[in-house]
């Protein structure tokens, strides 16, 4: 039996479920996530006929062919035993304290897993990838970015991999700042082995973090599923540095499909390490960065901003009831996310672009790059 326990909000038994369901062939976090909407939970999904299951949209019975309960259940018994015993956190994505951009993303992971001190929530964050083999210049680049940045205390995620991936959390850690790393594989190891003497500072200034299980046999395709986490935790996806191919630019694609921002440093057409950065500006895919000063000025962050004074609907005597919803949303933050102030909201999306369209014309509402909205 299982003792009573809790993981964040989530119990043991659900969380043992849930694990259960990432170790079903063909269900992938899109189609549990549709489980769980219709279900209501991981242990009533398992509850469930199947064939009641395969009639939900977008499920099918191809995808519960080989839903065994008894095999994934033990297989997630394991799992939990190496997450109780490593003092691992395990966040479901419905929580608060799931990243709230990452969860924006319709095929984010149902969990993640990480250890160390990340906290992320009300953060500005950054992702900062680039080539495995970084010129003197490159890394410079890099150094100097995080070090201009240090005064608005960004969080820098990256991958943990060599080259500008390790100088960025190497950066964050000098200028005392948070720095994430994702990693392609389970917490039980660390890739590649010579990061290892890393991990200890690492860990003091921000932490590990990963889908995957303690179980999962390293794989290169690994690599292309963490990507996307980087892309979607940050507001922005900086490159430094990329030949024509590589990971940085999948990356760098993830987040433009997500519509984060992507900045990109240019580099001289003979530099093979900048052929990759230079096609994503003149493909328009990514902004031109020269300085911290452009992200600053198209993220529209302030080195010093100032308390706006409190506001009172009653100063809007002709906001309609659905705008002095999303004005006194907006009162308790500095800005925010079109997604994000719709579910706060409890509003369809596109009402609420047309919302904050009215409420910008009427001087209440200013727009930011990145779909970001604050009050003036």
């Amino acid at each position: 039996m299982l003792p009573d326990y809790q993981f964040n909000m989530l119990s043991k038994s659900e969380l043992r479920f849930l694990l259960a369901l990432q170790q079903t062939p063909n269900l992938g976090d899109i189609s549990i996530k549709k489980l769980l909407s219709t279900v209501g939970s991981a242990e009533g999904i398992f509850s469930e006929n199947k064939s009641n299951l395969a009639r939900i949209d977008g499920i099918g019975a191809f995808k519960l062919k080989d839903f065994n309960a008894k095999a994934q259940l033990a297989a997630a018994e394991e799992e939990l035993e190496f997450i109780e015993t490593e003092k691992i956190n395990c966040v479901y994505y419905k929580e608060p304290d799931y990243p709230q951009r990452l969860k924006h993303c319709q095929d984010a992971p149902i969990l993640l897993f990480s250890k160390g001190k990340i906290r992320l929530r009300n953060k500005r964050i950054i992702s900062i990838v680039g080539t495995r083999h970084p010129t003197l210049q490159g890394k410079e680049t890099c150094e100097n970015l995080i070090s201009e940045l240090a005064p608005l205390d960004p969080v820098i995620v990256s991958g943990f991999a060599y080259g500008i991936d390790i100088t960025s959390h190497r950066a964050a850690i000098a200028n005392n700042l948070q720095t994430v790393a994702c990693l392609a594989h389970g917490l039980d190891q660390i890739y590649p082995k010579s990061h290892a003497r890393f991990v200890g500072k690492l860990m003091a200034h921000g932490g590990l973090l990963t889908e995957f299980w303690s179980s999962d046999p390293f794989d290169r395709k690994n690599f292309l599923k963490r990507n996307r986490i980087i892309a979607g935790l940050s507001e922005a996806t900086i490159v430094i540095e990329s030949g024509e191919k590589g990971g940085s630019l999948v990356t760098a694609d993830i987040a433009n499909s997500y519509n984060r921002d992507v900045f990109a440093v240019p580099g001289r057409t003979t530099d093979k390490q900048s052929a990759g950065c230079n096609n994503l500006i003149k493909s328009q895919q990514a902004n031109l960065l020269e300085s911290a000063a452009d992200l600053i000025y198209l993220l529209g962050w302030d080195l010093e901003t100032p308390k706006r004074k409190s506001r009172q609907t009653q100063l809007f005597p002709d906001l309609t009831p659905e705008e002095s919803t999303v004005v006194e949303f907006l009162k308790s933050r500095e800005q925010e996310l079109l997604d994000v102030i719709a579910l706060g909201c409890s509003l369809p999306v596109f009402k609420v672009a047309g919302i904050l369209l009215e409420l910008e014309l009427k001087g209440v509402v200013r727009p930011l790059p990145g779909k970001l909205f604050q009050l003036t």
